[in-house]
């Protein structure tokens, strides 16, 4: 039996686990398709061996096809980034992914978390409201895009307790 969000597609169950060395490609892969600026292999190689970061993947079948990557310090955390493949997004996989990933969070201690999100960026504030996220300030200009665009970044927050 098929359950959760993979029940409209085929492929397998949709499963959120611990990421280990070997999806670092696979990650940076996912990484360069949802940002302008993506992480290099090597990068995720550095955070899979840190002890004060927290690497899920999401996994669809055999296929790595998301990831969240957080940095704890300790009772709280910072989500560094989020993505779901392109091929995979408006199927509730984000949110699945997101709220494993805040429990595994909580499983280490973590009270509280923090974010960095693109003002504009609707589907990921949706995404972050939706998990009880708040707005607590916002960052002038932060993203600075090609062709010299800047962007604001808000700051959101969530406690776990």
């Amino acid at each position: 039996m098929v359950s959760g969000p993979s029940k409209w597609w085929s492929g397998g169950t949709a499963v959120v686990e611990a990421a280990s060395l070997r999806d670092a490609q696979r990650l940076a892969e996912l990484h360069g398709e949802s940002f302008r600026r993506g992480w290099g292999e090597d990068e995720f190689e550095a955070m899979l061996t840190e002890r004060n970061t927290l690497v899920d993947r999401l996994r669809v079948g055999r296929n790595v096809v998301g990831f969240a990557v957080s940095r704890m310090a300790a009772d709280e955390a910072e989500i560094l980034s989020i993505a779901v493949a392109a091929s995979h997004r408006g199927r509730g996989l984000s949110r699945n992914l997101l709220l494993t990933h805040l429990g595994h969070l909580a499983a280490q201690g973590v009270r509280t978390i923090f974010l960095e999100v693109e003002e504009n960026n609707q589907p990921a504030r949706r995404l972050y409201e939706g998990a009880r996220f708040s707005v607590t300030g916002r960052r002038e200009r932060y993203y600075r895009h090609p062709g010299g665009e800047q962007l604001n970044a808000l700051l959101m927050r969530r406690d776990l307790s």
